[in-house]
């Protein structure tokens, strides 16, 4: 396990107050942000994912809990968005409410390309880029490897033309990770995005290392490994420690234990739900878990499964 000593989380002050639903205020005045390794540049730790919580149609009542939810998260310090058009509508939806609350500006847009061929990748990155409304993406990455050596050399050219800003990789599942692993090695990127959760552990024994020593910023899908780990707890007390990390909830906990790792810079969990929204947000302040905290919490949800 690599050395949880050597993490030193960057602060960003940011004062923000959103008061959420039934009048509880929620304060943030610590928006933990990590380094992304190529540049310098400092991005909050906690991101928000739109896989299936964003593919809504147009009316005002399936848009509504999703405008509250991008308003709060920006509200408490967000800024990092990840979509894909795999998605359905949820770029879509992303631009339209983004522009809708004023909040381009302050977002960090990531999506994907997810197609075959040089002319159908350009035809779906220039969709994207009028789907939410702006002329320039900060990440762009090749969903699930898709015919990821032609996508990369066209993601270059973007990125010296000032369209894109990061490129990089993605994929959802472990069987993926010896070629993603090979790609790493003989490729340059500024971004992998992977699955590693309590549940999914495998990226910790090549890639997290792999990418801290090639430099490569980790963004990571999946941290409550689909819903399994909720379903695992269900019925289950939090257990009196996890207040020595600050945790309010399980879902806190298992965000925690992914944030304690000093390779991971962003973790994007997706919810539909203001208040989900607020809990998470709420997983990227207070105390963090050591290695030995860690542990515990995997032998915690190892017994549960």
């Amino acid at each position: 396990m690599p050395q949880l000593a050597a993490l030193r989380p960057r602060w960003q002050r940011s004062r923000r107050t959103y008061t959420p639903l039934r009048g509880i205020a929620v304060t943030h005045d610590e928006v933990l942000t990590r380094t992304i390794p190529s540049s310098g540049e400092t991005i909050p730790a906690l991101g928000l994912g739109t896989w299936r919580a964003f593919d809504v149609g147009r009316s005002a009542a399936e848009r509504q809990p999703l405008r509250e939810v991008l308003q709060r998260f920006v509200a408490l310090g967000g800024r990092v968005i990840d979509s894909s058009p795999m998605y359905g509508a949820a770029e879509g939806v992303v631009g339209d409410l983004a522009a809708e609350l004023g909040i381009r500006d302050s977002l960090f847009l990531a999506t994907k390309v997810w197609t075959s061929g040089r002319d159908a990748g350009i035809a779906q990155m220039e969709r994207s880029l009028k789907l939410f409304r702006t002329s320039r993406l900060d990440l762009l990455q090749i969903h699930n490897l898709l015919d990821w050596s032609t996508h990369l050399r066209t993601l270059r050219e973007w990125k010296e033309a000032g369209r894109v800003r990061y490129v990089g990789v993605t994929h959802y599942t472990s069987s993926a990770y010896g070629e993603l692993e090979r790609l790493l090695r003989g490729e340059t990127v500024d971004f992998v995005q992977l699955n590693y959760s309590l549940g999914e552990r495998d990226a910790e024994r090549r890639l997290l290392p792999l990418a801290r020593d090639r430099g490569v910023a980790v963004l990571v899908n999946r941290p409550f490994a689909d819903g399994d780990l909720f379903r695992r707890m269900r019925g289950q007390s939090l257990p009196a420690w996890a207040a020595e990390v600050d945790c309010e909830s399980w879902g806190q906990l298992f965000v925690k234990w992914i944030l304690a790792h000093p390779a991971v810079t962003c973790v994007i969990p997706g919810t539909s739900q203001p208040q989900h929204l607020v809990d998470n947000v709420k997983a990227g302040a207070g105390r963090f878990p050591d290695a030995k905290t860690r542990d515990r919490m995997v032998a915690l949800v190892a017994g549960h499964a």
